[in-house]
């Protein structure tokens, strides 16, 4: 089970981290593409990067817009674990 992260460690992270935000005991961030397939595309793509790290976010799709929660749900929070995907979802977005 990954280790949970104090408040301290999460704020300095999120600060690093601008575009996501807590939510209880998640980080969130919402993004919109350009177009409902190019919302899907980045979706695959973070599905494919979810699997490889075996820590998957939920994921909500409105059009447009998809928003991603991580939370490592078997340790009751959030851990290094979403952090780093959070880093990775944040690569892989188009600018």
């Amino acid at each position: 089970m990954a280790e949970l992260l104090s408040d301290g460690l999460i704020d300095t992270a999120l600060a690093e981290l601008p575009d996501w935000h807590r939510s209880g005991d998640s980080i969130v961030r919402t993004v919109e593409s350009p177009s409902f397939p190019e919302a899907i595309a980045l979706v695959v793509k973070v599905a494919e990067m979810a699997e490889s790290a075996g820590h998957h976010p939920d994921i909500d799709v409105r059009w447009r817009k998809v928003t991603y929660t991580l939370s490592t749900h078997s340790s009751g929070g959030i851990t290094q674990r979403d952090l780093d995907l959070a880093a990775q979802i944040d690569a892989a977005i188009p600018h």
